[in-house]
């Protein structure tokens, strides 16, 4: 599998990534000038109190987020997403025309329109960047693309924000932020008018002018599948984190550690540093697979390390505001800034797989309409977090301790979520489970149905044989599992979680074999994706036992079609019977074992027999046990 980087250079990502970069860049480069400029000028233009002004200024950035993200859901589902990134970039060019205006008059009223303005510039562009990427990228490019547009998005937001100020504080700033800012919108539409043509999924769809209908509508349309939708409640509570760290950087800044202004682009750059880094990770980590196991690794990271800030903020100050270089001198900022960066690099780890799951188990037809209605969420939790952590400061909370707070308040949060949706913990055992025992190589899964129900066969060679097969789907699997490993604590815990069904002999539980037959026709009923192992027993010698009829009463019933796999290498290793029992020698061939899944071609119930499926899957696995 090729790096992510490769996207780069396709004309199929290059030049929305491009474009989403630089209106990324945008925003922030007239969003923070003005407020800048505003602040050291505010009694030339506005009798505003400048320490409002920033807090003004996001408001209306923010707001059109509410009114109008139901409206750039209809549009983006309904017409050539490619069209509307260019109407969009057009847009931004007449957005910096206007901010051009304001500026020349001195008329904040025009600036504050502009700022309204790029705010929708947002959110219409929001559901066109996110609902295009399954359209033009592969499953397994999925993950890297979103890696790469949200550390795109996080390099964006410093480089604007440091940009944005430079030319604030310059001779003649007005006229130079009106003028870089108007090259950056024009290479944006050049860009985008370079982005393929993305097919609408609903054409004939009826744009409504409702707003707080379709508004409730889009939240409807995510609520459908509550994993998309607990996959967008974490999506914007980690915009309410972020932004939370990312508003108090000054303060912190100037009161905690004592720095002056340019010690702020300090910690602002290791924070993005560390977003851009996870992000980047994620591909690599995760192995270009949506893998849900690295969301809770984030969560982990994101509140150990926001909890240590507190304990890592110095309790003195120096006697005169200290700039980055001599910041850099003062033993404890180490560690701030190693806090920081860590809490960046868990955050991209947190972020990227739940964009991706959210773009890969939405309906198509429905596609930027759920990304319409994650905005809308994302912009209620930072406004409520805003909120929240203004009345905390005011009641007397010190920005040290509002750090350990949000971070306590994230394992609360998160905890809730894996508790409603038990996938994510389960993926985060499966993932610590192939990553620290074996190197797991997928050869080829791409004959697993993306939807609908079918029947996975395998063979047989440990314990773990399961959990290596769920690591690698892309969809969760019933795994049918004899009754005995529900009594291993761990197992249990997975194999519950996962919905398996235990099943027993007609010797030994006639009973249970009933209900376990009932319980599989009712998951395929459900468009599921049922497991199974035909040997009925693992291997004690290495070699494939004989296909049992099971599968033959299973298509009676649902005939749906069957995917052969095969595991390769765990023969030999710690959870295989090698020497009789497993389980009895530590580290019996080391760690990071290798091992390989590959699927073979589906055959459908009408050609289905068990010897059929052994030959199969013989042929899949080849030699290597």
């Amino acid at each position: 599998m090729s790096s992510q980087s490769h996207l780069l250079r396709t004309r199929r990502f290059l030049p929305l990534f491009i474009t989403q970069l630089l209106g990324a860049l945008n925003d922030n480069v007239l969003k923070n000038a003005m407020v800048v400029l505003l602040t050291f000028q505010a009694t030339t233009w506005t009798s505003i109190k400048p320490e409002l002004l920033g807090i003004l200024a996001g408001g209306i950035f923010i707001l059109p987020f509410f009114l109008f993200s139901a409206t750039a859901g209809q549009l983006a589902d309904k017409y050539d997403k490619a069209k509307l990134a260019q109407i969009v970039k057009l847009l931004e060019i007449a957005i910096v025309c206007v901010a051009g205006v304001g500026f020349f008059v001195h008329d904040i009223m025009i600036l504050f329109t502009s700022i309204f303005l790029l705010g929708v510039h947002s959110t219409l562009f929001g559901p066109v960047k996110y609902a295009i990427l399954p359209q033009h990228l592969h499953k397994d490019e999925l993950i890297g693309g979103n890696a790469l547009i949200e550390a795109g998005t996080f390099i964006a937001i410093l480089g604007g924000t440091l940009l944005g100020g430079l030319l604030a504080g310059s001779e003649g700033g007005t006229a130079w932020i009106t003028g870089v800012g108007l090259l950056i919108a024009v290479i944006g539409y050049f860009s985008a008018r370079n982005i393929p043509v993305a097919a609408p999924p609903a054409p004939e769809l009826k744009i409504s002018a409702n707003i707080i209908k379709e508004t409730w509508r889009n939240v409807q349309f995510a609520r459908v599948d509550q994993t998309v939708f607990l996959s967008i409640m974490g999506i914007s509570w980690f915009w309410l984190y972020g932004s939370l760290f990312l508003a108090q950087f000054p303060s912190y800044t100037k009161n905690i550690l004592g720095g002056s202004e340019t010690a702020v682009t300090l910690l602002l750059a290791t924070f993005t540093f560390g977003i851009g880094i996870g992000s980047l990770l994620c591909e690599k980590m995760s192995k270009g697979r949506v893998e849900l196991g690295l969301v809770p690794f984030g969560s982990i990271g994101l509140t150990l390390f926001a909890i240590d800030i507190a304990f890592a903020s110095p309790g003195t100050l120096a006697h005169e505001p200290l700039g980055a270089l001599a910041l850099l001198n003062v033993a404890s900022t180490w560690r701030v800034l190693f806090d920081l960066s860590m809490i960046g690099v868990f955050g991209g780890f947190f972020i990227v797989p739940l964009y991706a799951l959210v773009q890969q188990r939405s309906d198509p037809e429905f596609g930027a309409r759920i990304i319409a209605a994650n905005n809308i969420v994302n912009a209620l939790f930072i406004v409520v977090g805003a909120g929240a952590a203004g009345g905390m400061l005011s009641a007397g909370l010190s920005i040290p301790m509002l750090f350990a707070v949000a971070g306590v308040c994230n394992a609360a949060v998160v905890i809730y979520i894996y508790k409603l949706i038990p996938e994510f913990l389960l993926r985060f055992i499966i993932w610590m489970l192939i990553q620290t025992i074996y190197r797991l190589r997928v050869v080829k899964l791409d004959d697993i149905p993306d939807q609908g129900a079918a029947v996975i066969v395998c063979n047989h060679v440990s314990f773990v044989d399961a959990l290596v097969v769920l690591a690698a789907s892309p969809r969760p699997i019933r795994f049918v599992m004899d009754k005995d490993i529900f009594r291993w604590p761990i197992l249990s815990f997975v194999f519950r979680s996962s919905k398996a069904i235990p099943i027993a002999s007609a010797k030994a539980d006639p009973e249970l074999m009933e209900k376990a037959f009932a319980e599989i026709a009712l998951a395929l009923d459900a468009g599921d994706l049922v497991g199974i192992f035909p040997e009925g027993k693992i291997t004690y010698d290495g070699n494939i036992n004989p296909f049992r009829p099971g599968i033959t009463r299973i298509l009676e019933r649902n005939p749906v079609p069957v995917v052969p796999m095969a595991l390769r290498g765990l023969w030999g290793s710690f959870f295989s019977r090698v020497e009789g029992a497993a389980m009895k020698k530590v580290f019996r061939r080391g760690v990071f074992t290798k091992i390989e899944i590959v699927s073979g071609k589906i055959v459908p119930a009408n050609e289905v027999s068990p010897e059929r499926l052994q030959a199969d899957v013989s042929a899949l696995r080849g030699e290597w046990r």
